[in-house]
């Protein structure tokens, strides 16, 4: 479960979730007890309250799916309610899209027994800007299947994704292309260029979307997705968040405890208030490097299959020399080496790519681009989803949390972790530079925490290299969430492990979900078989 977007000048880029930076002091932390003493604060959860109340009356009327929401299946399509605005709950409303498939109720092992339903379980595969709408589908694979049996398999698209009140900030056409650059060591017209960027994207968002931009935040998320559970007519929560959808997730434990049923985190972020967003983005990028060399070594190892070297240091090699051919001839013309880079990033995320991506660097360093081009070229019909995917990104990161304003700072702290890191450093810089100049007032950062015995037992998974949410985040979350138990995937990368091919971490998460048994406080799973070498 990992969330790729395009940056504002079409370069293919990791956007799960982070950003963050600079110890900010300790009034700019917001604290379950001062959001409860705080006016705005309580006008918000009064008008939580109303709406889902008044969601809980109407329910959602499913029916058949739109010709562009359809798949195969049993997809059943419908909306809810929310709030713009929460403080004025009576005000403009939008409408978030929500897909189901109903509980099966069979026995997953093919036997007679009837399984009984539990509820809805809802999923938020995380972004900022990412759709579940096509989660339901997923009880196919047998993976999934005893959790089909036993609950409605929910999804939706969040506020300001899809059809959900869509957000804006640049005309589709301009943002997804390709060629592009992307230095490890950007010159300073290149920064200069990036800048001038970032300040119109900044203006962009501003202009399509209007006033209603401050809106799109992390804590409004965690409200509508409790509209959302009143709307199922579930009297508690049942979740599962991967990537972004934990941070959310968490906050909606601390902001309504006790409508927690079951809540699993996959791939959690750091929700430390001091981390929110632009040290995260620090700590990401300085995993990525990690995982680079991960990818790297896993090359070398089957040089017999790829020939790009039996070092990891040869692989660099290899790689550099392609990112300098294709800077001077982009392969079919679109593929520059920040499409290069931006393939080599997805695979960061997810080892299942790395046959693919190894095979497809082999074949254009030895004469024949095309594998190269079918893999890293930007798909122009995917650019409207890209765009959206990447404003809804943007603006609840902005959103959220302060950001630095002087180009110094920026420039001061990446410039250093570059040095040691410079696979995903300045990418990620440009990704999140319109927080910057961002125009929207900011929220101050919910400090997530939970009491012992204030909220149900969460089950936390984590693999232990991920370069998206850095293991490190895992250890806090739990920290924060009283009574909370992790799940480890030793040595593993891939970024969100529930439902995947590790048996042992499937175990833990069926066994909570369906049987309520929760692990101990810290359980470990060896980590699944690396992908094999081919063609």
């Amino acid at each position: 479960m990992r969330t790729t977007a395009g940056g504002p000048d079409g370069t293919v880029t990791a956007t799960t979730l982070t950003d963050s930076a600079l110890s900010r002091p300790a009034s700019l932390v917001l604290t379950a007890s001062d959001a409860s003493a705080s006016g705005s604060a309580t006008a918000e959860s009064r008008g939580t309250a109303e709406a889902a109340a008044r969601a809980g009356s109407a329910g959602i009327r499913f029916g058949r799916c739109s010709a562009e929401q359809d798949a195969p299946g049993q997809l059943e399509c419908g909306t809810v309610s929310v709030p713009l605005d929460y403080a004025r709950p009576r005000g403009p409303q939008i409408k978030l899209t929500v897909s189901r498939i109903r509980a099966t109720g069979k026995d997953p092992r093919g036997g007679k027994r009837k399984v009984a339903r539990q509820g809805a379980l809802v999923y938020n595969p995380g972004g900022p800007g990412a759709s579940g709408m096509y989660f339901p589908l997923i009880g196919v694979l047998p993976e999934w299947k005893g959790l089909a049996s036993a609950y409605d398999l929910v999804g939706y698209a969040p506020r300001g994704v899809g059809r959900s009140a869509p957000l804006s900030c640049v005309a589709p056409g301009h943002f997804f292309k390709g060629p592009s650059q992307a230095p490890s060591y950007p010159s300073e017209s290149y920064k200069n260029r990036r800048i001038a960027e970032a300040r119109a994207y900044a203006r962009g968002c501003a202009k399509r979307s209007g006033s209603g931009l401050r809106f799109y935040n992390s804590l409004n998320n965690a409200r509508d997705l409790d509209v959302l559970r009143a709307a199922l007519g579930e009297r508690r929560l049942t979740f599962m968040g991967a990537s972004y959808g934990t941070y959310f997730g968490a906050l909606y434990a601390t902001m309504f405890p006790a409508h927690v049923r079951r809540m699993v985190l996959d791939a959690p972020v750091d929700p430390d208030p001091d981390q929110i967003w632009y040290r995260d983005n620090l700590d990401q990028s300085a995993a990525f490097e990690n995982r680079w060399s991960d990818l790297r070594e896993w090359i070398a190892r089957h040089d017999d299959v790829y020939g790009l070297g039996t070092t990891a240091d040869a692989v660099q090699a290899n790689y550099e020399t392609a990112r300098a051919r294709l800077a001077t001839k982009p392969a079919g013309g679109t593929v520059g080496p920040g499409q290069l880079h931006g393939m080599f990033v997805t695979a960061a995320y997810y080892d299942d790519y790395w046959p693919s991506r190894a095979e497809a660097l082999s074949a254009y360093l030895k004469g024949d681009p095309q594998p190269l081009v079918d893999v890293a070229s930007p798909v122009k019909e995917a650019a409207a989803e890209a765009e959206n995917a990447n404003a809804v990104y943007t603006a609840v990161e902005c959103n959220d949390a302060p950001w630095p304003t002087n180009w110094r700072v920026w420039d001061r702290d990446n410039t250093r972790l570059a040095r040691v890191a410079p696979f995903e450093t300045w990418d990620n810089v440009w990704m999140n530079l319109p927080c910057a100049f961002w125009s929207a007032p900011r929220q101050r950062p919910l400090d997530v925490r939970t009491a012992p015995g204030e909220v149900a037992p969460v089950l936390i998974l984590a693999a232990e290299r991920d370069a998206a949410a850095p293991y490190d985040g895992a250890r806090e979350m739990q920290r924060r969430l009283a009574g909370s138990a992790l799940v480890t995937e030793r040595g593993a990368g891939t970024h969100g492990v529930a439902g995947g091919p590790n048996a042992c971490v499937n175990a833990y998460v069926d066994a909570y979900l369906l049987r309520g048994r929760v692990p101990e406080h810290r359980s470990t799973c060896a980590a699944r078989p690396e992908p094999r070498a081919t063609h």
